[in-house]
């Protein structure tokens, strides 16, 4: 029997995923980084840690401890950069609205599960009217434990009624495709700021949504029935024991 959309959910991460920002997340690390006196380069850091909450991408940058509050300035004064410099900037990545609207039609459930805390969610989500495509929106204040952890996703797809196994994650990080089969769920890569090869092993890598359709979709889950394990390599390589 095909597989029916109306049984499955997909679960969309925000940043490089319903948007590209990463250049500007990574600028805003960079300007902060130069006021604090460091040398670390903020794109290659973001390109290994992109899906962790911003005080835990802090953390690796600094040889001493750091206090929690600390970081936690710093993690709003990057923020307050971030949105600066992409305030005129902010566009939906192309074809979302499209696929949305015709996966919704289709019959799946829609969530959108990310490490941004609920201010920088309506930043992006509420400017760019795509609340209104999401069953369920699950942030940094919804989950004890971030990326690339699984809460986020396994939280969303609680609140969905969906089994993990009939979840499709769309992340543009490694971290968020590590937290995605942690959770039990599959993967579609969205290549906004990695290479295809840099991936585990995602059922598909788009570089937008264009390329997409939800029947597509049907298709790549009854040819990658199971998620894959998690990577171990992979987990120390990108410091997923943060």
């Amino acid at each position: 029997m095909p597989l029916q959309a109306s049984d499955h959910a997909l679960l969309f991460d925000m940043d490089g995923v319903l948007i590209d920002n990463t250049a500007y997340q990574a600028r805003a690390f960079q300007l902060l980084f130069r006021e604090l006196g460091l040398e670390t380069k903020a794109l290659p850091l973001l390109r290994r840690l992109n899906g962790m909450p911003a005080t835990n991408i802090l953390k690796t940058v600094f040889r001493h401890p750091v206090p929690e509050k600390e970081l936690k300035q710093y993690a709003d004064r990057r923020e307050f950069l971030y949105r600066v410099l992409y305030w005129e900037k902010r566009k939906e990545t192309p074809g979302l609205t499209g696929f949305l609207q015709a996966a919704r039609a289709a019959g799946f459930k829609l969530a959108l599960g990310t490490g941004s805390a609920s201010e920088t969610i309506g930043y992006i989500i509420d400017q760019l009217d795509l609340r209104r495509h999401f069953d369920v929106v699950v942030g940094k204040d919804d989950v004890d434990r971030g990326k690339p952890h699984a809460d986020t996703f396994t939280v969303a797809a609680r609140q969905l009624g969906v089994p993990p196994e009939r979840c499709v994650v769309f992340e543009d990080a490694i971290l968020g495709e590590q937290a995605a089969y942690k959770a039990g769920m599959r993967c579609i890569a969205v290549a906004s700021g990695l290479k295809p090869e840099q991936f585990q092993a995602p059922m598909a890598v788009i570089k937008d949504f264009t390329q997409l359709t939800p029947d597509m979709v049907l298709t790549l889950l009854e040819a990658h029935p199971k998620a894959p394990k998690p990577s171990k390599e992979l987990a120390q390589r990108q410091y997923m024991h943060l």
